[in-house]
């Protein structure tokens, strides 16, 4: 999360009671009063550089306390000390009265110091000091937004964990480690029902990203509902897509579901943003496939849907392969131009991803004669018809 850049030098740190001590702090705060410094001893120390002005401070502060509430639950050792950027005591007081850990006291000049001795340059920013009280980690933020209360003790060896178990994860072709967790074993329908996930196990699968707000997710949900219908009806119910909701409510979340003939990640489930971390998302509408083995076939669902359909299926790179053959050799036995004789422009063989025919009025894809000047389409099929009848006219002849 990218906060206001407060251009601050890095310098060494040291044992941070020793640091609090030396520039005559004696005593933190908590919601109750004042504690001793000592009270931090035998505990992990993290320090939370934030302001009450700062969206981006208020918008993680409520993460950060659910963390922390669920870690100090289950037993660990850990203290957090709000260091404020607050311009004045009455924006610290309204800021740290939603914090459940200690902070020091409010000093404009002494939490500049603070910030310059452990090279804070933006905020929020959240710094772990080692159980050795020394030792420094990087700014371990973005590792919170990701990984919640499992980023603890937040430290870079931990970090290459994680990073370690979403690579097995989206490598490792076990899709019940993928979709499920230790709290569900399952998805859900439009209607609620729960479909357990080892159900789906052997089957090709779509991860499909998207949100009600977003326009282009719209578009691209009527393209996927067309391909996976085909798929459905004609495939013995070898594909699946599971909906991974970026939508901001759960409002939202129920309205995209509702138009949708396939599965999802419950709304209030975590594994949403772990798949949208593991698979790397960066925009929406997305689609990544999975094959049958649950390892990954491509990270570009969306291009392959749009190009191709339900013809792409399994979508792997050899049938991709064969389409683009089939369609070559196919596009080399049509004429180039052709004459419709109900339409008074000369038409051009052209690729679509989709168009209606104006002759027959059905939906296209792929070939087709198209005109140049006004909004005019045929299939293929529809202009050898008119070919035929128009090539026995003496007069006219074919262009």
């Amino acid at each position: 999360m990218a906060g206001p850049d407060l251009g601050v030098e890095c310098v060494d740190s040291n044992d941070i009671i020793t640091v609090l001590a030396s520039e005559g702090i004696e005593f933190l705060l908590s919601g109750e009063g004042k504690v001793p410094l000592s009270s931090t001893e035998g505990k992990m120390i993290c320090l939370f550089f934030s302001a009450n002005w700062c969206r981006p401070c208020r918008t993680f502060t409520p993460q950060l306390v659910q963390i922390y509430n669920s870690l100090i639950k289950t037993g660990r050792m850990i203290e957090i000390i709000f260091i404020s950027f607050d311009r004045d005591e009455t924006g610290f007081g309204e800021h740290f009265k939603s914090m459940p850990w200690l902070a020091v006291p409010f000093n404009v000049d002494l939490h500049r110091r603070l910030s310059d001795h452990y090279h804070v340059d933006h905020i929020p920013s959240f710094i772990p000091v080692g159980l050795d009280g020394k030792s420094i980690e990087e700014d371990a933020i973005g590792l919170i937004e990701d990984y919640g209360a499992s980023a603890f003790p937040f430290t870079s060896q931990r970090r290459e964990e994680l990073k370690a178990m979403d690579n097995a994860k989206r490598q490792g072709g076990k899709l019940e480690e993928l979709l499920a967790n230790e709290g569900r074993n399952h998805v859900i329908s439009s209607s609620g029902r729960e479909i357990l996930v080892s159900e789906l196990v052997g089957k090709t699968i779509g991860l499909y990203f998207a949100a009600h707000w977003c326009p282009p997710c719209r578009a691209f949900t009527a393209q996927l509902i067309e391909a996976y219908n085909k798929l459905v009806a004609t495939r013995n119910q070898c594909f699946e897509i599971i909906f991974v909701s970026t939508d901001r409510d759960h409002q939202e979340f129920d309205l995209s579901l509702s138009n949708m003939p396939w599965l999802a990640i419950p709304y209030e489930d975590k594994a949403r943003q772990d798949l949208c971390r593991i698979f790397d998302i960066k925009g929406i509408p997305a689609l990544v496939l999975l094959g049958s083995d649950g390892k990954t076939i491509s990270t570009n669902g969306r291009a392959i849907i749009s190009s191709y359909g339900a013809l792409a299926f399994p979508f792997t790179e050899s049938r991709t392969t064969e389409i683009e053959a089939a369609l070559k050799e196919e596009g080399d036995a049509l004429p180039r131009q052709v004459k419709d004789l109900k339409h008074e422009h000369i038409l051009k063989l052209d690729m679509a991803k989709a168009y209606v025919c104006d002759s027959c009025k059905k939906l296209g894809r792929f070939w087709a004669f198209s005109c140049d000047v006004c909004d005019y389409d045929l299939h293929p099929t529809c202009v050898e018809e008119k070919q035929e009848t128009y090539l026995e006219d003496p007069v006219m002849g074919l262009v």
